[in-house]
């Protein structure tokens, strides 16, 4: 295939051999490593209603060369498991395809990896249909979605035909008899950390207020062609992957349907959900911390000032001002008032390189040096008020509004 993304970038040749079906419209890569509960995760998808295009899910089993057999046996179970319970499921309009890559190079081997070996095939079945729009849906092995995932992943596309991509709404579960209820206070807290940062974000008015989930995302295959495809990172590939789309301009947010990821312990990745858990039962806490909203205010001042560097007026907070200080800004400052033709363009410009990495890096500066971290339901509720909204009482009930904030 005469493809400059795939025969450039992508870590495979082509892998699935049967010939796609000119109706798919939606392709779901699913990464698998040393996963129990995979077959609940596929009949989540099988139960979904059907989208008026085909869909198939490209699960990808996978393991490094250096993995403990352990590991290794629970990968062979997921197979064949999944292939079994796929036998008893056939349907015209929904395939699963299920992919083994049990001696990845451990230099590499990862969630980032296993989605992009999924991801690429994606791009591969849909250029074999000239279907250069195709949707590449990202979803865990261990995830499950409302019935409508399917409906209203084609229905947000096709609304939002120029938007190169878009998260998901999630939301985990925090209550039931599955988990502890530790694991659920832990999770409750978790959540709303992710949430309070978000909102922090869309507090200070920065461009790229989105969450950043795995398991939550979708990208048409042409933008993750020309943003040169998923990394390798071991872990946050999810975040890295995003940050290249959302400057693309046209980035949404599909609020109409819901993915419920596991909140369960895992130490698959070096952060993130399961390894927040982990760290929670083992160092037994009571409370979550994240960021003080001191931080955000003083933000929100420097992005309010943004505009002020146009015109060589420099009125920045302390905090941002040392944080600046440290990535070389005056000398960066001069290349974008050069490449800016106007005060507008300038904005647009600054915020391409005053990027959502370095804003999580003032945000550690800030937290290390200045303004240390508060319990997460503090800070949360402190926003709210910050932002005129009615502040909560309970743990849940905090989660919950916020849940509400960013569905609306």
């Amino acid at each position: 295939m005469n493809n400059y993304y795939l025969n450039r970038y992508a870590f495979r040749e082509q892998i699935i051999q049967e010939s796609i079906d000119a109706e798919v419209g939606i392709i779901v890569v699913i990464p698998c490593y040393n996963e129990p509960d995979l077959v609940n995760s596929l009949e989540s998808l099988y139960n979904c209603a059907q989208p008026n295009c085909k869909v198939e899910v490209l699960v990808v089993i996978n393991a490094s060369d250096i993995a403990d057999e352990t590991v290794l046996k629970q990968n062979r179970t997921a197979y064949d498991d999944a292939v079994n319970w796929y036998r008893n499921y056939q349907s015209e309009h929904l395939k699963f395809y299920f992919i083994q890559e049990n001696s990845l190079p451990k230099k590499h081997a990862g969630v980032g990896l296993a989605r992009k070996i999924g991801m690429d095939e994606a791009v591969r079945r849909f250029e074999q249909i000239d279907k250069h729009q195709g949707v590449i849906a990202c979803y865990d092995a261990d995830a499950s979605c409302e019935s409508n995932y399917l409906v209203e992943l084609e229905k947000h596309f096709n609304a939002f035909p120029k938007s190169p991509a878009c998260s998901i709404h999630f939301e985990h579960p925090i209550e039931g008899s599955e988990f502890s209820e530790e694991i659920y206070n832990g999770i409750m807290q978790y959540e709303l950390h992710l949430r309070y940062y978000k909102n922090g974000l869309a507090y200070v008015g920065l461009p790229y207020a989105y969450h950043t989930i795995g398991s939550s995302m979708a990208v048409r295959s042409d933008a993750y062609q020309k943003q040169n495809g998923m990394n390798k990172r071991k872990a946050g590939e999810d975040f890295y992957f995003l940050q290249k789309l959302i400057p693309l301009g046209g980035f949404t947010e599909l609020k109409t349907t819901k993915i419920i990821p596991s909140p369960r312990v895992s130490d698959r990745v070096p952060f993130g959900t399961g390894k927040a858990m982990q760290n929670w039962l083992d160092e037994e806490k009571q409370e979550l911390l994240s960021y003080h909203p001191q931080s955000f205010i003083d933000l929100k001042l420097f992005r309010e000032a943004v505009p002020q560097l146009y015109h060589k007026v420099n009125v920045v907070p302390e905090t941002v001002q040392a944080f600046l200080d440290t990535i070389d800004f005056e000398e960066n400052l001069i290349n974008i008032k050069k490449n800016s033709k106007s005060e507008k363009h300038f904005e647009e410009v600054f915020f391409k390189w005053f990027n959502a990495f370095k804003v999580l890096k003032y945000m550690h500066f800030a937290r290390d040096n200045y303004y240390p971290d508060v319990v997460v339901f503090d800070g949360a509720n402190e926003l709210l008020k910050m932002n005129k909204s009615n502040q909560e009482v309970s743990l849940e009930k905090l989660l919950k509004q916020y849940r509400i904030l960013d569905k609306k």
